[in-house]
């Protein structure tokens, strides 16, 4: 029952403090539960791998099938930076001055004069920034910075660019990277060696062929040497080297391991 003396008073209740909320991130969303996830670049100085440097060095200055190998085996193994910058997406030009109002970040291709475009990408910070200082650095294996040159429509990977020891990675080694498997020389594929000898195998009036690098060096020419008859005129042995070269451009997988492709002649 309710106390009506005068001099009652209500008994004091014990307040207890709100429970802190938990720590979250600018959505309001809490951090329990969560996981950040880790591309394998954790505690990255920016610095190139060296070993991958003096395979490029060796391979600026010796241009050799071989060379090249082992450059590919460091290209395939490390991280390396991937140059993005700020475009403009919209603009205000009501005023005086155009003013960016929005800005996206891109990634970089360039151009050259044929129109043939190519993805840079970078050993080091220091090798990025001599190159364009404002350009921000996206570490990614080489895999990836590949398989973005082709959705760009990219035919090659330019290393290092302006560097003592720049490097293109021809058409061949950025599909090799974009697969994820071991890049070999035309003239030493296996696959390559299979189609070709596929290609061959209708053309009766071949002997033999075997498989060359041609040149110049450093292009990733395959040279295709046919043994043929004596006596067979230019126009016959024309079209007998454009039906090969047909049957082995059906292939896809084929012209991706073969960067450019010729022919020679030995007479029996």
């Amino acid at each position: 029952m309710p106390d009506d003396r005068p001099d009652a008073r209500p008994e004091p209740s014990e307040e207890r403090p709100e429970p802190p909320a938990p720590p979250a991130d600018s959505a309001g969303q809490p951090w329990a539960g969560k996981a950040i996830p880790s591309h394998g670049f954790a505690g990255d100085s920016g610095e190139a791998d060296a070993a991958l440097l003096a395979a490029l060095r060796v391979v600026g200055e010796l241009s050799s099938p071989e060379a090249e190998q082992a450059v590919m085996e460091h290209v395939a193994r490390v991280r390396w930076l991937v140059p993005v910058v700020a475009v403009a997406a919209e603009v205000d030009d009501s005023g005086d001055h155009v003013v960016e109002t929005r800005t996206d970040m891109a990634t970089v291709t360039l151009t050259a004069p044929d129109g043939s475009r190519g993805l840079p990408m970078f050993t080091s910070l220091a090798s990025l920034a001599a190159w364009d200082a404002a350009a921000r650095p996206v570490p990614v294996r080489a895999a990836a910075a590949a398989q973005a040159a082709i959705s760009e429509e990219c035919s090659v990977l330019l290393v290092d660019i302006g560097s003592e020891h720049a490097t293109v990675l021809r058409p061949s080694m950025l599909w090799a990277l974009a697969q994820e498997r071991p890049w070999a020389p035309s003239h030493h594929d296996a696959h390559v060696a299979s189609a070709v000898a596929s290609a061959v195998r209708p053309e009766r009036a071949v002997a033999d062929h075997r498989l060359e690098p041609g040149e110049p060096p450093g292009a990733g020419v395959l040279r295709v040497v046919l043994q043929l008859p004596a006596g067979l005129d230019a126009d016959a042995v024309g079209a007998l080297a454009t039906r090969i070269g047909e049957r082995i451009a059906t292939d896809g997988e084929t012209r991706a391991r073969i960067d450019a492709l010729t022919f020679a002649l030995e007479t029996l």
